[in-house]
C-alpha cells in the first residue's frame, strides 16, 4: 500500500510521542514523516521504524505536500496552521479544543461516528480525552434506553497537562517523602499527594474549562443539547490514565445486567466483570492499553431508571493519539 506524507506538530510532547508509537504499532502507511516541535525541542532525535528523525521548526513551507497532519501543540498553533493545511487538501486531525465547537468541523470517535469522515480531507476535531471514554461508555445506553440525566466525576492524571506536569508530580512526590517543601510551577496548588477540582479557568457559571468541554462535547455526541449533564473534574496525583465515576438516569427502565449485555461486545470497550478486584480497572492497569474499561456496572435507581459505572482509559492513547490515528484510518480509507 502506498504511504502518505505525514506530519506531527508537537511531536516531542506526551501525545506526540504516543502518536509516533501508535502509527508504528498499527502500521499506518507513511511515505515521509515530518516531525515538528517547539523552539526548545528542535533538533531532538526521535525514533521511527528503525530510523532517527530530527524535530524541526514549524513553518508553512515545511508543510507543503503533506497529506495527513496530526496537531497536538495547543489551540493557537491549530488556529494558525489547520486552515492553511486544509486549504492545501490535507487531512488535519486536531487534538486541541480550537475547532470542537465548530459545527462545520466533525467531532469524531470512530467507534461511534467514524462514517462521518470517510474520504474526508480538511479539519477533523479529536474530542477531549475525558469525553471520549465517557461517550463510548454511555452512548449505547442513550441509544437503547435514552438518557434523562448524566452525573460524572472525573479523576484525571497529570499527563493530560503534559510532560512538565508529570515532572512536577515526580519532583513533588520525592520532596514530600523526603520532608522537603513542595515547589509548584505548573498547577495552582501542589499535586504531589494532593488533588484539586480545578482544570482550567473558572467561568461565571462555576464550571472550569474541563468541565465545560465535557458537558458541551457529550451533548453534541448524544445529539441532545438539553440533556442534563453535571460534571466535577478533578486532577489527581496519577501519572497516566483517567478514571470516571458515572451515574446515568434513563428514560426507559433498564438494569445493570441489561446494560452490561449491551456493552459487552462493543468495539473499543472492555467490560470488567467478576467479584471484587476483577470488577474494575485502575489507572495503572489501563496504562499503555487501547480499550476503555467499564466496570462496577450496578443498579442505582429504585425504580429501574438508572445505573452507575466506573470507566478508565489511558488518556494518551484512546483519549488522544489512538483516537486521532483511528480518525485518519477512516478518512484515508484504511478500514
Amino acid at each position: 500500500m502506498p504511504g502518505f506524507c505525514t506530519a506531527i506538530i508537537g511531536a516531542t510532547g506526551a501525545v506526540g510521542a504516543e502518536l509516533i508509537r501508535i502509527i508504528q504499532e498499527r502500521e499506518f502507511p507513511v511515505s515521509d514523516l515530518r516531525l515538528f516541535a517547539s523552539e526548545r525541542s528542535q533538533g531532538k532525535l526521535l525514533e521511527f521504524r528503525g530510523g532517527k528523525h530530527a524535530a524541526r521548526a514549524l513553518s508553512a513551507s515545511e508543510l507543503k505536500g503533506v497529506e495527513v497532519v496530526f496537531i497536538s501543540a495547543g489551540g493557537a498553533v491549530s488556529k494558525e496552521y489547520a486552515p492553511v493545511l486544509a486549504q492545501q487538501g490535507a487531512l488535519v486531525v486536531d487534538n486541541s479544543s480550537a475547532f470542537r465547537g465548530d459545527q462545520s468541523v466533525p467531532l469524531v470517535i470512530p467507534e461511534i461516528n467514524g462514517h462521518e469522515v470517510v474520504g474526508r480531507r480538511g479539519i477533523v476535531a479529536n474530542p477531549n480525552c475525558s469525553t471520549i471514554q465517557l461517550v463510548l461508555a454511555v452512548e449505547p445506553v442513550h441509544r437503547i434506553w435514552g438518557l434523562e440525566r448524566l452525573v460524572v466525576a472525573t479523576y484525571q492524571s497529570v499527563s493530560g497537562t503534559g510532560g512538565r506536569a508529570m515532572q512536577e508530580l515526580r519532583a513533588q512526590s520525592m520532596a514530600y517523602l523526603e520532608g522537603r517543601p513542595l515547589e509548584k510551577s505548573v498547577y495552582p496548588v501542589e499535586i504531589g499527594f494532593n488533588l484539586f477540582p480545578h482544570i482550567g479557568e473558572f467561568g461565571e457559571d462555576g464550571l472550569h474549562v474541563e468541565e465545560r468541554k465535557i458537558v458541551q462535547e457529550t451533548r453534541r455526541f448524544l445529539r441532545d443539547e438539553s440533556l442534563s449533564v453535571t460534571v466535577t473534574a478533578v486532577r489527581v496525583p496519577v501519572f497516566r490514565s483517567h478514571s470516571e465515576a458515572v451515574v446515568v438516569t434513563t428514560r426507559k427502565k433498564t438494569s445493570a445486567r441489561e446494560v452490561a449485555d449491551a456493552l459487552r461486545s462493543l468495539p473499543g470497550i472492555c467490560l470488567m466483570e467478576g467479584p471484587d478486584a476483577h470488577s474494575y480497572a485502575t489507572p495503572a492497569f489501563a496504562e499503555g492499553r487501547d480499550e476503555v474499561f467499564v466496570g462496577r456496572v450496578r443498579d442505582t435507581h429504585p425504580e429501574g431508571h438508572g445505573i452507575s459505572m466506573w470507566v478508565v482509559a489511558d488518556n494518551l492513547r484512546k483519549g488522544a493519539a489512538l483516537n486521532a490515528v483511528q480518525i485518519a484510518e477512516h478518512a484515508m480509507g484504511l478500514v
